[in-house]
């Protein structure tokens, strides 16, 4: 961006100037200015003027993804019956285009999830693919591991490393008569949509 390099070369330097090495008035540059100042690539001072502060673009990406919370960028949640048929499920992922399909119980409560894996697996194996249920080879609570939305990105990004999977529930919790939180799936969060904020965020910087 222009502004940037003109703040480096020249900085610490006035609004105006700015504008005026642009050949733009200073009303058409406040908005990009205050951008610029809030994301922290530039700080001003009264008086004084604007002035590079010398944050890398990773450290900025950085920030930005401790901010950003889950639930400002998942994705729809692609959810299932548990009564639903293995066939049927297998018919849904393909229409869908995901890679995993979260199962829910009567009362829409997280009870499992199916992925691509277990659906290929069943598929080459014995058994009526229509008369099975999903709840048969699903993974079950409570070894799914989940995210809430308002987690950030970075904690979210950090549970899809370590767990070794492509994608998360986001789920909200929701209380029961007999005590025990239900967790209602609001969402997914997955590799994609890690990938599409980095390039969001690099572009912008």
């Amino acid at each position: 961006m222009r502004i940037v390099e003109i703040v480096k070369k020249h900085g610490p330097i006035t609004g105006e100037e700015i504008a005026s090495k642009l050949d733009l008035t200073r009303a058409t540059l406040r908005p990009d200015l205050a951008i610029l100042t809030m994301s922290g690539i530039l700080d001003a001072r009264p008086r004084v003027g604007y002035y590079y502060s010398g944050k890398s673009s990773q450290a900025l990406i950085a920030d930005e993804l401790k901010r950003i919370k889950v639930d400002e960028i998942k994705s729809m949640p692609i959810v299932i019956k548990e009564s639903t048929s293995v066939y049927d499920a297998i018919v849904t992922m393909f229409i869908e285009d995901v890679g995993s399909l979260y199962v829910v119980d009567v009362e829409g409560g997280l009870t499992g999830v199916v992925s691509r894996k277990d659906l290929l697996r069943q598929s080459l194996g014995q058994g009526d693919l229509h008369k099975m249920p999903v709840s048969v080879i699903m993974t079950r609570m409570p070894n799914i591991v989940t995210v809430e939305p308002h987690e950030t990105a970075y904690e979210a990004a950090r549970k899809i490393i370590e767990h070794e999977v492509d994608g998360l529930p986001v789920v909200k919790k929701t209380g029961k008569p007999d005590g025990k939180d239900k967790l209602e799936v609001v969402g997914r969060f997955t590799k994609t949509n890690i990938t599409k904020l980095f390039v969001e965020l690099s572009e912008g910087i």
